[in-house]
């Protein structure tokens, strides 16, 4: 059963930054599409980042520009580095394959408030 393990996640002021981390078992993050996604309260969960097997990637309109998904295959790491961070970025955050997610780890909660 593949492990999904999301760390990182912290009280931020706006206009800071966060670098959320993704640890997979076995090589999952290496070998399928992967994306963050993110709940706020009250909301459905949002795909917000995306990286192809070929290293593509994609965002919500909301992040465009702030947000840098990225990963590294020999240390079947992913990560989403988050700039400019705004009260509405404000959700646990999750990373699951893109396509077929699994089994949803606990998340880390991200807060951007002053």
């Amino acid at each position: 059963q593949v492990q999904l393990v999301e760390s990182g996640g912290g009280l931020v002021q706006p206009g800071g930054s966060l670098r959320l981390s993704c640890a997979a078992s076995g090589s999952i993050i290496s070998i399928y599409p992967m994306a963050w996604y993110r709940q706020a309260p009250g909301k459905q969960r949002e795909l917000v980042a995306a990286i192809g097997y070929v290293g593509s990637t994609q965002y919500t309109d909301s992040v465009k520009g702030r947000f840098t998904i990225s990963r590294d295959n020999a240390k079947n790491t992913m990560y989403l580095q988050m700039n400019s961070l705004k009260p509405e970025d404000t959700a646990v955050y999750y990373c699951n394959l893109r396509d077929a997610p699994r089994t949803w780890g606990q998340g880390t909660q991200v807060t951007v408030s002053s």
